[in-house]
């Protein structure tokens, strides 16, 4: 079975219970607290992932670590899933979290990929662009990459739109390719 799948099979029934629980937003909250210390501190992935560590050790790791700190809802999930043996998969229950999260509540989540911060004028933009190609309400997420040279790529689920001076250069070097062959 795919990691997507497990993934949705444990977020689901979080996102539900919240649901019931009117902890919803706290419990995003945390999965977002979550998401960005996984971001952010390589170790921690690494050590949930690690097929060396036991499973109890990464149970009290998590509980160490989250305890007091989130909703009981999100600590009493993040111990369900050590008890299972599905620690490693945290991060992508975390995201899938996030996306049925996105899904319910109508919003579109929207990476933007640019080689510049944006400003509030071309946020606004971005975020036009995004409702009018998904029909729902945007959330822009910002990246910047200075190997685009310029222009902007942006991804909304399996959609992409590519802009960039260095995805016109690939497009370029292709149909140079294809008129060789």
């Amino acid at each position: 079975m795919s990691t997507t799948r497990i993934a949705a099979r444990y977020a689901k029934p979080l996102l539900d219970l919240a649901q019931e629980n009117n902890v919803l937003e706290q419990v995003k909250k945390d999965i977002d607290n979550f998401i960005s210390l996984c971001e952010s501190n390589r170790d921690l992935v690494l050590t949930l992932k690690s097929p060396i560590i036991a499973h109890q050790k990464k149970a009290d790791i998590l509980s160490k670590i989250f305890d007091g700190k989130v909703n009981e809802l999100t600590s009493k999930f993040f111990a369900v899933l050590a008890n299972k043996t599905r620690e490693n998969l945290l991060p992508e229950v975390a995201r899938e979290f996030l996306r049925m999260y996105n899904e319910s509540m109508g919003f579109q989540e929207a990476v933007v990929t640019t080689t510049i911060p944006l400003d509030a004028e071309t946020k606004k933009a971005f975020e036009k662009l995004v409702s009018e190609v998904s029909g729902k309400k945007p959330t822009i997420i910002e990246k910047i990459d200075k190997s685009l040279v310029g222009g902007y790529i942006v991804k909304m689920g399996d959609r992409q739109i590519d802009d960039s001076m260095s995805g016109k250069l690939r497009e370029l070097k292709l149909s140079f390719q294809k008129e060789n062959i």
